[in-house]
């Protein structure tokens, strides 16, 4: 079956590449991301057509090509405007009052055509209320993507609350509760960001990291970039530290010149680049974009950085693509001080043109910086923290030299093929109402396994392994795993591994159970573990220990403390910290540098103990594949247990144990090769007492 993808968003100006970017306040990345996402998914063979939905408009000085009812991209993708009625260019605050109209005429467009679509991906909260109607009138479900929490981004402007935000917020509540699905793009995101509304349910919650665009390969794109800066510039030859945002007060604009201009050593080795929009005309007075060019502008005035900041009112996407390569080619930085972003596609482009970063550390970029490893995070409140952190890569050039070779590297796993098959994977399990996985009423093996390289890896082996379970319906399968829910469906999602009966997350500390698509987690088990433990006071006795560094905020869970750790001889600190302080639980050192404190009823292999009663499988009928430390436990507590053949030193001393099969295959091969041995040891001991 082909579907038919409809993807919603009301705010910007949503066009055809080129576009630009910056023309208006909400003219932002969000264009970028759809257009990505939806070229991808026209360029599959699976989908039959991709169609963008927007406004339609007409007004002078924007292009007329938001008055046309129908744009063609390309062969299967193509751009719908509907006529509300209101043909005036509305900002997102003012899109409210039109879209009742909107919505009613989208509905009745969609009822004159001959085919419906199959499912709509809605952008924003505002689209999903559209959406939410459309269902409701014509039964097509959608996906939501908020791009933009008003949680997050009343807390980074003060925590007000004014009536818009509380608005915005039971707006973003009714899309996440209304959606068949929910996708994020970072973990801090799906893990932190959604989280804090009531109605989410963590079972809907899907990441998908967004593509990068191919770098621009103008031939003249640089020169057209020097040129567009040069006018600004007493010398333009230094290296430029860039900075490209939408004018609104959260992209920290201001901050990040006050940084520039407090560096003597920046102000004398380097140029900054700012573009802040687009401008044909002074904006209107009292608008957000007005206030921000004041604040920028007078940021320059205080520090007299006339002819070493250049701040263009217009540019081309060409021109922009250069500047990514002149920055990195002059050896500079590219600068994302926002108090929050959501994501930060920005710093993706970065990299795929080889330039190190510095990113704002609330939000997406916490992972993305963590994936392609090519910049510092820092406090975007502080100025001394913006400052020192460009100054330290600026000054330190075998740095620089490593995040530039970082990014060029690491950037090649992010594409937007690579998103379209997530989304599809999703989009499929919602309209085709993909069958549950096994359940108790047919199941009498189970198979318990570790993911990351246990299974991941090799997708040969991989496929491999998927394929046993789609024979064997009396074999049901659960993960085991030290990563969140959201990460551990990413990584069955991405790489085609069987749909678990039973998720085992957080070093087994969450038991998630698959009820026919809808995951529920399983409060017997938390209420087991919950005995004893104390997360807050094991929190503080291990503050002050030295070289233990607490991992990311959406690692600590309700029953995991987490950190980071380049000594293993910690652990064993750890623990007498811990026993000082009269705190039952367990510590777990894994994969070289990470530890995690559980209850003592909690981990792997008293997850794995609990599903298989659960399921009514037998001890002895249960399998449990590991690789590393966190797996231990797991190991030892299986009859049937399995060392992949790539198994780390951490779990050398389990391979002399009789109830351990240590597998010639690496990855997902080898977890099977084991379960395979171990069926057929089990036969012949049958065999031989039968024969007896």
């Amino acid at each position: 079956m082909r579907l038919h993808i409809v993807s919603i968003a009301l705010g910007g100006c949503l066009k055809a590449e080129p576009v630009r970017y910056g023309i208006t306040e909400d003219t932002g990345g969000h264009i970028s991301y759809i257009l990505g996402e939806m070229q991808a998914l026209a360029e599959r063979a699976d989908v039959s057509r991709a169609e963008i939905v927007t406004r339609l408009f007409d007004v002078p000085g924007l292009d007329p090509v938001h008055a046309l009812a129908h744009e063609r991209v390309t062969e299967k993708l193509s751009i719908t405007r509907i006529d509300s009625g209101n043909r005036a260019y509305l900002a997102k605050d003012a899109l409210s009052a039109d879209r009742a109209a909107f919505a009613a005429a989208l509905i009745a467009e969609l009822r004159g055509r001959a085919r419906l679509p199959d499912i709509i991906h809605a952008h924003f909260a505002d689209a999903a209320d559209v959406a939410a109607q459309v269902e409701r009138a014509l039964g097509i479900p959608f996906v939501y993507t908020a791009h933009s929490l008003g949680k997050d981004k009343a807390a980074a402007l003060g925590g007000e609350h004014t009536a818009g935000h509380r608005a915005r917020i039971a707006e973003e509540t009714r899309a996440i509760a209304g959606a068949s699905a929910i996708i994020g793009s970072s973990r801090d995101e799906c893990e932190r960001q959604i989280p804090a509304y009531r109605a989410a349910a963590i079972g809907k919650t899907h990441r998908i990291a967004p593509g990068v665009c191919p770098p621009v390969q103008s031939a003249t794109a640089l020169e057209d970039a020097r040129a567009l800066i040069a006018p600004f510039l007493r010398d333009p030859d230094k290296p430029v530290l860039l900075a490209i945002a939408r004018p609104v007060h959260k992209k920290n604009l201001a901050r990040l010149v006050d940084a520039f201009g407090s560096s003597a050593m920046l102000r004398e080795r380097c140029n900054l680049v700012v573009l802040a929009g687009l401008r044909d005309e002074a904006p209107p007075p009292g608008s957000e974009q007005a206030e921000v060019l004041h604040d920028l502008f007078a940021a320059i005035d205080r520090h007299d950085l006339y002819g070493r900041v250049a701040y263009p009112k217009s540019h081309t996407r060409d021109e922009v693509g250069g500047l990514y390569r002149l920055a990195a080619q002059s050896g500079g930085l590219f600068v994302n001080p926002a108090l929050m972003e959501p994501y930060g596609l920005t710093l993706i482009e970065a990299a795929s043109h080889g330039l190190p970063v510095v990113a704002t550390k609330v939000g997406g970029p916490l992972d993305i910086l963590a994936e392609l490893e090519h910049g510092v995070l820092i406090e975007p409140t502080s100025v001394a923290d913006i400052r020192t952190a460009m100054e330290r890569i600026m000054q330190d050039r075998s740095l620089w030299t490593r995040y530039a070779r970082n990014a060029a590297a690491n950037v090649r796993s992010m594409s937007w093929a690579a998103y379209a098959g997530a989304f599809m994977a999703i989009a499929r399990s919602i309209v085709e109402a993909t069958p549950q996985a096994a359940t108790a009423s047919h199941v009498r093996h189970l198979v318990v396994s570790d993911i990351d390289n246990t299974l991941t890896g090799c997708t040969s082996g991989a496929a491999r392994f998927a394929g046993f379970f789609t024979r064997r319906r009396d074999f049901a399968f659960a993960v085991a795993t030290g990563r969140s829910l959201v990460e551990a469906r990413r990584l069955v999602r991405d790489w085609g591994l069987p749909r678990p009966a039973a998720w085992i997350a957080s070093v087994g500390s969450e038991i998630y159970w698959d009820r026919g698509g809808s995951l529920e987690l399983d409060a017997l088990f938390a209420e087991t573990i919950a005995q004893g433990w104390d997360a807050e006071a094991i929190t503080h006795a291990c503050e002050d220990i030295p070289g233990l560094v607490p991992q990311a905020i959406y690692e600590q869970r309700r029953f995991k403390r987490s950190y980071l750790t380049e000594t293993p001889q910690v652990a064993a600190l750890v623990r007498e910290r811990l026993a000082a302080h009269g705190l039952p639980a367990r510590v777990i050192f894994s994969h070289g540098n990470m530890l995690d404190i559980l209850p003592l009823r909690a981990g792997k292999g008293a997850a794995m103990c609990f599903v298989a009663d659960m399921l009514g499988v037998a001890r002895s009928d249960v399998f449990a594949a590991g690789d590393s430390g966190n797996d231990e436990d797991m190991l030892s507590a299986c009859d049937n247990a399995i060392l992949v053949g790539n198994h780390s030193e951490e779990v050398a001393a389990l391979r002399d144990r009789p109830n351990v099969y240590v597998a010639r295959r690496s990855f997902g091969a080898g977890a099977l090769e084991g379960v395979l041995s171990h069926r057929r040891t089990r036969r012949k001991l049958a065999n031989a007492r039968f024969g007896s």
